[in-house]
C-alpha cells in the first residue's frame, strides 16, 4: 500500500500500544525504536518483507472465517476448537461422538479430512488504487460506478489467479481511499489432528462466552497437505504434509503480566469509520432485531435438539454460530451504551466538520460528502425491516436456504463470469458445492420446519408496503398457524432439495431445468432468490454511492486527526501490538490477567457447561502439572488477557512474544470490549487467549500425545531452543 493519508506520519507520531489493526505494509512504517521499546526483539522486516513476501506474517494463515498459524515445518496449524468445529462435527455421530469426546490422531494416517476446508498462506500485497479508480467512467451514476469498480476488481483477481493454487482478493480500505490486491497460496487438503473434548474446548459454554475469568481450552490442531511435488491438491491418500517455510515455535516459558505480545490474524469487520448516525441506527435497530430473531431461532434449535440425540448433533454447528452472534449483539448494545460511543463519535465528527469549515476551499467536498452519506442512510432506513428479514433467511431454515443457494447459482451462471456476483463466479463454485454437501450433516427436519414457520410468521407481519412477495405467494398474506404448518409439511414432503445427490445435480442445472422439476421447496427458493437478487442491486447502488462519497470524508478525518489511523478491519492480514494486563470492569472489581487449572476445578459443577472431563480432573487433582507449572502462579496457566485490538475473524490468531514465539491463541474478547468494533477503549479493550502451556499440559499429562509433542519439538526434557522461522 502506498504512503497515503492512510499512513499519516506513522514514523514520527506516537502510537497507542493496543489500538490499531495494522496492515503488513503499515508495520514497516512504524518506528523501529518504538517497536523495540514496546518489546519487539526482532527487526520489523522479520515480521514482513514485501520484496520476498516473507516473515512471521507469512506463517499466519486464513482458515476461512478464522485465523491460524503454522507451528511446525510439517504443516501443523494451531487454531481454535470452534474454528475446527465443522470438521469435528463432520466426523461425529451418536456412536462416535468426537464433539463430546475429542480426537487425537496417533499417526498421520489417522488424521481426518475436512470437506471443503482450506487455508490461505499470504504471499503479497499490491496497491491497485489507481487502476480501480481509472476504471470508473466519467459521469457514471452510482450503480454504474459500483459495476465498474466490481468488474475491475474481478479482472485484477482473475489475472492474479492465473497462477495455480492462488487465491486473490481486492480489499477496500477506508471506503475507497485505498484498494489493495491481496495474493495468497491456497491449500485444499486440511485434516484434523487434535481436538480436545467439548468440555475443554468450550468449558463454560455460552455462560462464559465473552466473559472473564475464563478457563476454556479453545484450541485445535489441523494439518495442511499438498501433492508429493509440493503443489496444492485436493484430498488424496498420496498427499504429503505441507512444508511450511515460516512457522512459530511454541514458547514453554509463556507470559506474565506486563509482557509484550502481538496478535496476528484476519480480523473480519469493524465499524469505526461509520458516521455517528450510522452507528446510532445499528444501536437502535440492527442489534435489537438480531437479538429478537436469532434468540427465537436459538430457542427452537435447542428445544428440538433435546428431543433427538442425532438431531442435537445436526444442529450443533448452526446453534453455535447463532449463539455467538446473538450474544455479540447484546455486548455491542451494552458497550455502545456504556462507552457512550455514538456520542463520542458525534463529538469527533463535529470537530472534523468545524476543522474542515475553516478551509472550505480544500475540504468543502468532504463536508458535502458527509451530508450525502447521511441522506443515503436515511433513505435505506425506510426499507430496513424487509431487508433485514430477507438477509436473515439464509441463517435460519436450511431447506429454503439450500433451495435459494442452488437457484442463485443457476441464475448467476446464465451471465458471463465477470458479470456475476462475486460469490457465484466460477472460482467459487467448488466452495458452493462443498457447502451444499456439508450442509447434509446440519439437516434436522423437525427443527428446520419450526425455523421456517417462525420466519413465515414474521414475514406475514410486515406492513403492506414492505412485503416479501415469495412468502405471500406460497403462504398467503395473513398468518394462520394451521395453514402455515400444513403448507410447510407439504413443501418438505414434496422436495428433493434435502436429498444430497439431487441437490448436487441441481447445482449444475439451468433455471429452466430447475423450474421443470416442479419441486415445491425449490420453487419457493427460486422466488426468494429473485427478491434477494433485486435487493443486491439496491445494495450495489448504495455501495457505489459510498465509494464516491466516503473517501473524501475519510481523508478529512485522517488529516484532522494528526495521528496514525489503522483502517477498519476487512478480513485482511493485520497485527496488533499489546501488553498482558488485567482490567477493572466496574467499580470495586479488579480482574487479574491470568487464570489457572485450579480455577478451572473450582468452577467444576459436574453439570454443563462446567463439567470438566474426568481424565482432565484426575490429572489436575493429582497435581500432575509436569513441566507446565508457572513458577509465579505455582499452577498450570489456562487463559490470559492482553489489550490487543481484535474482533471476529481473529479467532485462532497466534499470540506471539517479542521473539516471535507462540505464547497463546486468541479466541475471544471480554464482554465490556465487544463494542470495540465501533471504538477502542484502552480501559476495557481486552482480548482473551488460551495459554499455549495449557495445550502442552493437555497433550503431555492428559493425552500422552508423545508423537505430536515430538513433532512440535517439545520433549520431556529441556526443549531445543529455536528462533521464529
Amino acid at each position: 500500500m502506498k504512503k497515503t493519508l492512510l499512513l499519516l506520519s506513522l514514523v514520527a507520531a506516537p502510537v497507542l500500544a493496543g489500538e490499531g489493526k495494522w496492515t503488513p505494509q503499515q508495520v514497516l512504517e512504524l518506528s523501529p525504536a518504538w517497536l523495540k521499546a514496546q518489546g519487539l526483539q526482532l527487526p520489523p522486516n522479520k515480521l514482513w518483507d514485501p520484496k520476498r513476501g516473507t516473515g512471521l506474517l507469512a506463517g499466519t494463515v486464513n482458515t476461512g472465517g478464522c485465523s491460524g498459524s503454522f507451528i511446525s515445518a510439517s504443516g501443523l496449524i494451531i487454531t481454535n476448537h470452534h474454528c475446527a468445529f465443522s470438521i469435528i462435527q463432520e466426523h461425529s455421530s451418536p456412536q462416535k461422538d468426537l464433539i463430546t469426546d475429542g480426537f487425537l490422531a496417533k499417526s498421520q494416517s489417522e488424521e481426518l479430512p475436512g470437506k471443503g476446508s482450506r487455508v490461505q498462506v499470504p504471499r503479497g500485497f499490491k496497491d491497485v488504487t489507481a487502476e480501480v479508480n481509472a476504471a470508473v467512467p466519467q459521469g457514471a451514476d452510482d450503480l454504474a460506478r459500483y459495476k465498474a469498480i466490481d468488474r475491475k476488481q474481478k479482472e485484477l483477481v482473475a489475472e492474479c489467479e492465473k497462477r495455480p493454487a492462488t487465491r486473490c482478493q481486492v480489499a477496500t480500505f477506508d471506503g475507497g481511499v485505498n484498494y489493495t490486491l491481496v495474493d495468497a497460496v491456497e491449500l485444499q487438503d486440511v485434516r484434523l489432528v487434535y481436538a480436545p473434548p467439548r468440555a475443554v474446548g468450550e468449558y463454560g459454554g455460552e455462560e462464559d462466552n465473552w466473559m472473564w475469568p475464563r478457563h476454556t481450552g479453545d484450541f485445535a490442531i489441523i494439518r495442511a497437505y499438498t501433492a508429493p511435488d509440493g503443489t496444492s491438491a485436493a484430498f488424496s491418500d498420496k498427499n504429503v504434509p505441507y512444508k511450511a517455510e515460516f512457522f512459530f515455535p511454541l514458547s514453554t516459558e509463556g507470559v506474565k503480566p506486563g509482557d509484550f505480545v502481538m496478535v496476528l490474524g484476519y480480523p473480519g469487520t469493524t465499524f469505526r469509520t461509520l458516521l455517528a448516525d450510522e452507528m446510532a441506527e445499528r444501536q437502535a435497530r440492527y442489534y435489537p432485531r438480531i437479538r429478537d430473531v436469532l434468540g427465537e431461532a436459538i430457542r427452537i434449535l435447542e428445544a428440538e435438539g433435546e428431543k433427538d440425540p442425532a438431531g442435537k448433533i445436526a444442529v450443533a454447528s448452526q446453534l453455535k454460530g447463532l449463539h455467538n452472534v446473538y450474544k455479540n449483539a447484546g455486548g455491542q448494545l451494552a458497550g455502545l451504551k456504556r462507552g457512550h460511543i455514538v456520542e463520542k463519535q458525534r463529538d469527533t465528527e463535529a470537530a472534523t466538520v468545524a476543522w474542515a469549515q475553516k478551509d472550505a476551499a480544500k475540504w468543502g467536498d468532504a463536508l458535502k460528502a458527509r451530508e450525502a452519506l447521511l441522506q443515503e442512510q436515511q433513505e435505506a432506513a425506510k426499507t430496513f425491516d424487509r431487508e433485514f428479514l430477507l438477509n436473515m433467511s439464509g441463517r435460519l431454515a436450511r431447506g429454503p436456504a439450500l433451495a435459494t443457494a442452488v437457484s442463485r447459482l443457476s441464475m448467476e451462471r446464465a451471465k458471463p463470469d465477470l458479470e456475476r456476483r462475486p460469490e457465484y463466479m466460477d472460482r467459487e463454485v467448488p466452495r458452493i458445492k462443498d457447502r451444499l454437501e456439508r450442509e447434509q450433516k446440519n439437516l434436522f427436519l423437525a427443527a428446520d420446519k419450526a425455523l421456517l414457520h417462525a420466519f413465515v410468521k414474521r414475514a406475514q407481519a410486515l406492513p403492506q408496503d414492505a412485503r416479501i412477495t415469495s412468502v405471500d405467494a406460497v403462504f398467503g398474506k395473513t398468518y394462520s398457524e394451521k395453514d402455515v404448518t400444513a403448507k410447510i409439511d407439504s413443501l418438505y414432503a414434496g422436495t428433493k432439495v434435502l436429498t444430497l445427490a439431487e441437490r448436487l445435480k441441481m447445482a449444475d442445472e439451468s433455471v429452466g431445468q430447475l423450474a421443470a422439476r416442479r419441486d415445491p421447496l425449490l420453487n419457493f427458493g427460486m422466488e426468494l432468490a429473485k427478491e434477494q437478487a433485486a435487493l443486491d442491486d439496491t445494495r450495489d447502488r448504495r455501495q457505489g454511492a459510498s465509494s464516491r462519497l466516503r473517501p473524501a470524508w475519510r481523508k478529512a478525518v485522517m488529516a484532522q486527526a494528526g495521528k496514525p489511523i489503522a483502517p477498519d478491519a476487512n478480513s485482511t492480514l493485520r497485527v496488533s501490538f499489546a501488553k498482558v494486563q488485567g482490567y477493572t470492569p466496574r467499580d470495586g472489581a479488579l480482574y487479574l490477567p491470568q487464570t489457572t487449572l485450579t480455577g478451572m476445578l473450582q468452577k467444576h459443577t459436574g453439570e454443563e457447561p462446567f463439567n470438566a472431563p474426568e481424565k482432565v480432573r484426575a490429572a489436575a487433582e493429582a497435581k500432575k502439572f509436569g513441566r507446565w507449572v508457572d513458577p509465579r502462579l505455582k499452577d498450570v496457566p489456562v487463559d490470559f488477557l492482553a489489550d490487543a485490538d481484535t474482533t471476529g475473524g481473529n479467532s485462532g490468531s497466534p499470540t506471539v512474544n517479542g521473539k516471535g514465539q507462540l505464547v497463546g491463541v486468541n479466541f475471544d474478547r471480554v464482554w465490556e470490549n465487544v463494542a470495540n468494533d465501533f471504538g477502542y477503549n484502552p480501559d476495557v479493550a481486552r482480548n482473551v487467549n488460551v495459554d499455549v502451556r495449557y495445550l502442552l499440559w493437555q497433550l503431555d499429562q492428559v493425552e500422552d500425545a508423545d508423537a505430536l509433542l515430538r513433532e512440535l519439538n517439545i520433549r520431556k526434557g529441556k526443549p531445543v531452543a529455536r528462533e521464529a522461522r
